[in-house]
């Protein structure tokens, strides 16, 4: 009996003490219930069909295009690796970005299990020359996962919820309607134009910079279970400041210009999607050394502009040829070696690109202390 009682006694006073953090706890939180007050449901009194029809009507919910992830051509870049042994950071393979899509954009919006077990994501940034596919990338993702798709683009909002009230509502109302109907992507083109350092003169009634203080915020109440992601697409990221860029987009994802592998594979499969036929008289490597600088959008348009349904016709008679498709190639300005340069070195800049080269460094310091003796494998830790 003495031992029940003890126990009995026991249990009280932890009842107690219990109750006791409990308030503690209740008065901390007070502070936290006057937020809660502040972050009220706007639209309480309407249902998720008028919302949805509202967003809509003013083209903001857009139906994603039919492409799949598989349609973003490119292949493996073999010389990477060659290079990185001779401490050259190459740019990624189209290869790599479709990896790197499908790691950290469809697997997490696809999947419920993989979206809370995989480290939580927000927002992610496409940045690549104009034609390399950004747009593609964005309509594969919803593709893949049935998502929702959002458009908040600067040219796209000019003129609609204006004041400072009507964007509260329009942002309360899209990511509401995005939680609701998840997995949901806000898709953000031009995201350099809502960080500008100087807004020019010509874009200032467009008030491109209006999702700049507001956008932040609305991350931070983007919870784990909610399979919303925001994706940046810019082939323009130096007029950004760079800083407040990338607090929006913790991942920053730069797309290259097709290389050699890449073109030789996407002008066989483009011909034979657009009813052409790929034979001995085409030569297709030429072809894919000629086509060197010219993006996915580029060889798209020139394809579809020789294979015309006259000359489809034709091939039986008249195969194609490789100076068929040169011709159309030459009237369009190709991305010069300049301009992926320019954003390799910007993304150097990033706090990815920073993180990702001390990383690199470390491992090459790591490689040679056997050869270089212990001074230099301390410097390689430092």
């Amino acid at each position: 009996m003495r031992q029940e009682l003890a126990n009995w006694k026991l249990t009280i006073d932890k009842d107690k003490g219990g109750k006791t953090k409990g308030n503690a706890k209740k008065k901390k939180g007070s502070k936290s219930g006057k937020k809660k007050k502040k972050d009220k449901d706007l639209t309480a009194d309407r249902n998720i069909q008028t919302l949805y029809q509202e967003l809509v009507e003013q083209g903001l919910l857009k139906q994603a295009e039919a492409i799949n992830l598989d349609d973003y051509l490119g292949d493996y870049s073999y010389l990477g690796t060659t290079l990185r042994h001779t401490d050259i950071e190459p740019m990624p393979s189209l290869s790599d970005v479709r990896q790197v899509i499908a790691l950290y954009a469809v697997l997490p919006l696809g999947s419920q299990a993989v979206h809370e077990k995989a480290p939580l994501i927000k927002a992610i940034l496409l940045a690549g020359p104009a034609g390399v596919g950004k747009k593609m990338l964005v309509h594969a993702i919803c593709q893949e996962t049935g998502a929702n798709l959002f458009d908040l683009s600067p040219l796209n909002l000019a003129g609609k919820y204006p004041g400072k009230n009507g964007l509260q509502m329009m942002l309360h109302i899209v990511f509401k309607v995005a939680r609701l109907m998840q997995p949901s992507v806000v898709w953000i083109g031009d995201a350099e134009k809502m960080f500008y350092k100087k807004v020019p003169k010509e874009e200032k009634e467009l008030d491109p910079k209006r999702l700049k203080k507001d956008l932040p915020k609305i991350l931070k109440s983007i919870k784990g279970e909610d399979r919303v992601l925001i994706v940046g697409t810019t082939q323009d990221p130096f007029n950004a400041d760079i800083k407040s860029l990338c607090k929006v987009y913790s991942k920053v994802v730069l797309i290259p210009r097709p290389d050699y592998a890449s073109r030789y594979v996407m002008w066989k499969q483009l011909i034979v999607k657009n009813g052409g036929e790929v034979t001995n008289v085409l030569d297709l490597s030429s072809l894919a050394k000629i086509s060197d600088g010219y993006t996915q959008g580029h060889m798209v348009q020139v394809v579809q502009t020789v294979l015309t349904d006259r000359r489809i016709q034709q091939l039986a008679k008249r195969p194609l040829t490789a100076s068929e498709f040169v011709t159309p190639l030459a009237k369009s300005d190709p991305v010069f070696q300049d301009e992926e340069e320019a954003l390799k070195n910007w993304y150097a800049k990033t706090p990815q690109g920073k993180k990702r080269a001390k990383a690199a460094s470390g491992k090459d310091g790591e490689e040679d202390a056997p050869l270089k003796g212990d001074k230099v494998t301390n410097k390689g830790k430092k």
